[in-house]
């Protein structure tokens, strides 16, 4: 991504906010693009002779490839660089869409809609976060607001899009034209500039930068050690740290976010479908995601917002709780919902819990392991997330076609996600209220008459009977306390600047949904 030195100070700014637009668009696609693509699941059963569920693998496979894939994605950006890594994964998500409107079969449609298509959209995602993260840090809350405010703008969108696509074109043209939409995947990967410590200053990377981002790792160094920045001095780094799970607050996590993503994304799949079978016009239903995505908006920078204010951040952990709840609460209301209005209202509530939960999921993490472990615990939860994402919505889908009714997909999907929310309130009410770590406790004030004590000129008392040994020991107690102190001062400085591998480490308002 850059140099072999500690990346630069943020710039919090110049090309940043262009830094900050591509985020928004490849965020917008990665997460929007699986759920807009159910608009196509009637023409799809219709022509493959198929059910619900099967078709309902296409969306679970991008999903679950966009989850599984994110060390992958970690390993070719510290192997390549941002920028190469996004160029492919454009070429890779446009060709997977191409390819998929002359399939023949539907394990055509798996491989290339969905594993092709899945893989690319990742290889864009996660290095798009860890340049932003690279950008902005001061006004990093902000910044992943805005960010994260790509998904529902392009799923509000992209659903109507394709209901349009598919009526004039067919699903195959529909499919087509998509693909030709995701080499703007590209375009977002050319303006990720590399930036670092180079002496041009905040606004970008020299030379140097530069030849490291378009080389392979070894090469990069090589060229890197005859320029200027050649002598700083590098550090191995693991690429995923499995400590984590020693972490018990990591554990809960992973386990809350493994039940949430079972219930989470199924109404959003079934949402389509289910207005077109109560009745509702092929349009008007799929304008429901567009409701969906106008709400999640507003929501996701306001909760973000919301996250950053003194008294409410050291209580994030509850308030992600409060909005799981909510949504839990929102699906096992609106089982029963069948008129338009009825669908209409439970999209706006929806919407609104939904965002909440994709801006402050990141944020969680973030407070649960610290910046440190952040690149490996992101990556780590995003394969628990991809093994739910391959149960879900496929056996939400099972049970429609088996059963003939989405009033239990809803009630099972709501007690899903209120159960994520309970276990992760009451776990860490009940096991981590304590802080992780011993803090180290300040120096007890000495007293005037404490024997070994230096006496100053200054003080009016008897002179000082500490011997001259007595004196040069304590001298280098004080040496090597204040080397100790520069030395952690300079270590936390290096890990507030590195990269966040998976997400910035404020990916805080950043919706991982």
């Amino acid at each position: 991504m850059g140099a072999g030195g500690p990346p630069g100070p943020a710039p919090d700014g110049g090309w940043g906010w262009v830094v900050l637009l591509g985020c928004f668009v490849v965020t917008g696609f990665s997460y929007a693009f699986p759920k807009a693509v159910s608009v196509y699941f009637k023409a799809l059963m219709r022509d493959f002779g198929v059910g619900y569920s099967d078709t309902a693998w296409i969306s679970s496979i991008m999903l679950a490839m966009l989850y599984g894939t994110g060390p992958v994605s970690s390993i070719l950006v510290n192997q390549f660089g941002c920028r190469p890594v996004m160029l492919a994964g454009g070429l890779l998500a446009s060709s997977g869409m191409v390819l998929a409107s002359f399939t023949t079969r539907l394990v055509e449609l798996y491989l290339t809609a969905g594993v092709l298509t899945g893989l690319g959209m990742a290889l864009n995602f996660q290095p798009s976060l860890i340049m932003l993260g690279l950008y902005f840090d001061r006004r990093r809350p902000l910044a992943n607001g805005l960010a994260a405010a790509g998904s529902p703008v392009f799923l509000s969108a992209l659903s109507p899009l394709g209901q349009i696509l598919l009526e004039h074109f067919g699903w195959r043209g529909g499919f087509l034209l998509m693909g030709g939409l995701l080499l703007n995947c590209c375009t977002c990967g050319a303006v990720m500039r590399p930036l670092a410590g180079s002496p041009r200053g905040r606004g970008g990377a020299g030379p140097e930068e530069e030849a490291r981002e378009m080389l392979p790792l070894e090469q990069g160094k090589k060229k890197l050690a005859d320029g200027p920045g050649g002598q700083r001095r590098r550090q191995k780094k693991q690429l995923l740290d499995f400590s984590v799970f020693t972490d018990q607050g990591f554990v809960v996590y992973a386990i809350a976010k493994f039940i949430l993503v079972l219930g989470l994304f199924v109404p959003t799949i079934m949402l389509v479908n289910y207005a077109k079978d109560a009745g509702v016009p092929d349009a008007d239903a799929a304008f429901l995601l567009s409701v969906i995505g106008f709400v999640d908006i507003v929501a996701r920078p306001a909760c973000g917002a919301l996250a950053g204010l003194a008294k409410v951040r050291p209580h994030v952990t509850y308030l992600f709780s409060l909005a799981m709840l909510a949504n839990g609460l929102t699906d096992l209301c609106s089982a029963r919902a069948r008129s338009y209005g009825a669908l209409v209202g439970f999209c706006v509530a929806f919407g609104l819990s939904y965002g909440m939960v994709g801006a402050l999921q990141f944020e969680v993490l973030m407070a649960t392991v610290g910046a440190q472990r952040f690149p490996s615990a992101i990556g780590l939860v995003l394969l628990v997330e991809a093994v739910a994402v391959l149960i879900g919505p496929p056996s939400a889908g099972h049970l429609v076609d088996t059963l003939k009714n989405y009033e239990l997909i809803f009630y099972l999907a709501g007690s899903e996600v209120l159960l994520a929310a309970l276990f992760l309130s009451v776990a860490t009410y009940c096991c981590l209220r304590k802080p992780r770590g011993p803090r180290r406790a300040p120096a007890p004030p000495t007293e005037a008459g404490d024997p070994g004590e230096v006496e100053y000129p200054s003080d009016p008392g008897p002179p000082s009977t500490v011997t001259a040994p007595q004196e040069a020991e304590n001298h280098m107690v004080s040496e090597v306390k204040q080397t100790e102190e520069e030395e952690d001062e300079e270590e936390e400085g290096e890990t507030e600047r590195k990269p966040v591998l998976g997400g910035s480490a404020e990916t805080l308002g950043k919706g991982g949904f």
